[in-house]
Order: structure tokens, then C-alpha cells, then sequence
């Protein structure tokens, strides 16, 4: 999907955000008062958290893919990068790749051959939608003390992976929160945690889980409301900081990286032992329930920018959306697909990576358009890595 205007091309700035501000009340009260020469960070973060109207959204991904065969070959008829990315001209390159060239290839021409052929799409996502992962209990998070912290009643953690909290830390005395181990090649250590969006009640337990499990990264992909209905509570402070039973989170800066996505960096402390880490949130803005986002080049460097900061990690990365399964799955199996294949591995089977998704939570990519744009995105930054392979 990269052509080769694109590859040619230098990207630039890719380390610096579009603003970086570090917000005080002070910072606020001095733009104010300087008759508003710029809107603060603050003010631009708040004006694009707000979603776009349904009329403005992109059409569907089905339509907006039509000549697979082009988008892979060097021949293809380029796309202006304006057209294609609000920051194209200043993503990042996909970060040094131990890929397996073969493996490479062979994913592009699956990709290819299942954008060509509808109905093979089809058949593997009706064959997905058929799967019954076991074991699937969720008898504890539909207990009646625990099912009104559930976002959804659809999606509840599985009792053999769900997170569980330290009683003796809880704000209300239950180790309950829906959020689920998601483990990859390690089955002692989890490579992320899914999970919802907090609500009201349980931004102290999010914060609680975000402390004892030692993350570091948190990969938040919904606006916190969206054509009227909420989505997500807003767990962090404006500025300043807020206490969350015993967790005091202040909030150090915001950076607009564009249109479609900001960074935030905070100061977590335990108020009991006074110990203090540093927690960042990746935060895209433009992704809506149920659907996929305009471009897989901006969520790809949305990606490598997660990697960037959490490299050399070991601590799970928190994901979640709004329920914490379609977008949140969607992100998860194209990261673990393409992590997968840095390391070289030989054989990649997309499908069966999102069965072992869905036996750790239920409902991971909620519909046949986010199953189709996660073999786009794959599609697309394999395609990259291949071209920045030398010849």
C-alpha cells in the first residue's frame, strides 16, 4: 500500500508533536488574557475530542479498497499523500524488523487474495463469528455486586482471565473489574490487558489495576462521547492532579500529535507508600464504535509510536475502548500479528491469532469491517517493511 512516492520521500519531524504544552491554570489564565492569540493545547484537545457528525465520517472500508492488486504493486497509481494521512509527512518509519521475507510476501498475497475474493472474506469471518471459545464462564463478573460495573452486558471478563485486584487496596472490597489478561507467547505474563472504558464507580479500580500490574502505556481509542452517548468516563484530571482512593494522578502535559491522536504523560503516586510512577496515555480521538478508522497509515503511526515509548517493557500495555472488545480487539490483533513478525516468525495465521484473542475475552473485533481493515493495516505495514528492506 506504500507507493513508491511515498517511499522515496523523507518523513519529517517525526519526533516532534504539532504542540507540546505543558498545562498549568497559569498557562490557561495567560492565553485568556492575551485575548486568546492561539487556542491552548488544552482547548484544541478538549474541540477534538468532540467526533465528527455521522455525515462527515468516511465511507465504508469495503468501498474505499477497490484495486488491491495496484495498492500492492510498485505500479500502482499513487494516492497524494495529503489524501491518504493528516501526518504523512511526518510518520514515522516502521521501527528495525527481523521479519521473515517470505513470511512477508505471504501475507500480502493473502491479503491480496481475500480483498479480491469477497466471499472467502466472508466465509472466514462467518467461521469466526461460529467459534465458541472455552472455557467461557463469566460468573463472577455478573454477580449482583459486580454486574453494575460492567459497561456492557455483553462483555464481561471470563472468570479464567479476568484481572483481579487486591482486596485489601479496593476502594469497595471486591477484586472485580471487567478487564482481561491477554497473554501472547509468554502464558505466565500477559502482553496487555483489555478493558473497558472506566465508569464512574470504577475509575479507582482502573487506577488500582494500572498500579499492581506495573503499566507503564495506556492505548485509549475512543472519545469519550460520541454522537450524545458517553463512552468513557473522564478518568484523569484537566490539570493539576485528582486522588482516586489512594491514588493521586496528576496530569504533567498533553501533546497534539494531530488531528487524530494526542499523548499524555502523568504522575501516578500510591498515597499509601508514597511511591510514584510515570504512566503515558495514547490517545486517538477519531475512531468510532463499531467502525474503523479513516486511514490504517494514521493508526499504524499512532502504533509504532506506542512501541516507540514502551520498548524494553515488560509490563502488560493496557487497551481499551469503549466496551473494551471491537476497536480494542482490532488494535490488539493487528499489534500482536505484526509484533509476531518482527520476531521472524514463520507462519502468521491471522484468524486463528483473533480465536486466541476471543479465549481471553469475549467479543474481540466486533464486526467483518474491523476484521477486514486488521488485514489491511497488517497488510499495509508489511508492504512498508518490505520496501525499507535492503534490495
Amino acid at each position: 500500500f506504500i507507493t513508491p512516492n511515498d517511499n522515496n520521500r523523507k518523513p519529517q519531524q517525526s519526533d516532534k508533536p504539532l504542540k507540546k504544552t505543558p498545562l498549568t491554570g497559569r498557562n490557561l489564565q495567560q492565553n485568556q488574557a492575551q485575548g486568546g492569540a492561539g487556542p491552548s493545547a488544552l482547548e484544541l484537545c478538549r474541540q477534538r475530542m468532540a467526533v465528527k457528525p455521522p455525515a462527515e465520517r468516511p465511507e465504508p472500508i469495503s468501498s474505499r479498497i477497490n484495486s488491491v492488486s495496484s495498492q500492492f504493486s510498485d505500479g500502482g497509481q499513487a494516492v497524494s499523500p495529503s489524501a491518504r494521512s493528516s501526518i504523512s509527512s511526518w510518520s514515522e518509519e516502521p521501527a528495525h524488523s527481523n521479519m521473515d521475507i517470505s513470511t512477508g510476501h505471504m501475507i500480502l498475497s493473502y491479503m491480496e487474495d481475500h480483498l479480491k475474493n469477497k466471499d472467502r472474506l466472508e466465509k472466514e469471518w462467518e467461521a469466526l463469528c461460529a467459534y465458541q471459545a472455552e472455557p467461557n464462564a463469566c460468573t463472577i463478573g455478573l454477580k449482583d455486586g459486580n454486574a453494575k460495573k460492567n459497561r456492557s452486558a455483553a462483555v464481561v471478563a471470563y472468570d479464567h482471565s479476568r484481572i483481579t485486584l487486591k482486596v485489601e487496596n479496593s476502594q469497595g472490597n471486591s477484586d472485580y473489574i471487567n478487564a482481561s489478561a491477554i497473554m501472547d507467547h509468554d502464558p505466565r505474563n500477559p502482553a496487555y490487558i483489555a478493558t473497558q472504558g472506566p465508569l464512574p464507580s470504577t475509575v479507582a479500580d482502573f487506577w488500582q489495576m494500572v498500579w499492581e500490574n506495573g503499566c507503564v502505556v495506556i492505548v485509549m481509542l475512543t472519545p469519550l462521547v460520541e454522537s450524545g452517548v458517553k463512552q468513557c468516563y473522564h478518568y484523569w484530571p484537566d490539570e493539576g492532579s485528582n486522588l482516586y482512593h489512594i491514588y493521586e494522578v496528576n496530569l504533567v502535559s498533553e501533546h497534539i500529535w494531530c488531528d487524530d491522536f494526542l499523548v499524555r504523560s502523568f504522575y501516578l503516586k500510591n498515597m499509601q507508600t508514597n511511591e510514584t510512577r510515570t504512566v503515558t496515555q495514547f490517545h486517538f480521538l477519531t475512531w468510532l464504535n463499531q467502525n474503523v478508522p479513516e486511514t490504517s497509515r494514521t493508526l499504524l503511526d499512532f502504533r509504532r509510536k506506542v512501541n516507540k515509548c514502551y520498548r524494553g517493557r515488560s509490563c502488560p500495555i493496557i487497551v481499551h475502548c469503549s466496551d473494551g472488545a471491537g476497536r480494542t480487539g482490532t488494535y490488539i490483533l493487528i499489534d500482536m500479528v505484526l509484533n509476531k513478525m518482527a520476531k521472524g516468525a514463520k507462519e502468521i495465521d491471522i484468524a486463528a491469532t483473533l480465536e486466541h484473542l476471543r479465549d481471553q475475552r469475549p467479543g474481540m473485533v466486533q464486526t467483518k469491517d474491523q476484521f477486514e481493515f486488521a488485514l489491511t493495516a497488517v497488510a499495509e505495514e508489511v508492504n512498508a517493511i518490505l520496501k525499507a528492506l535492503p534490495q
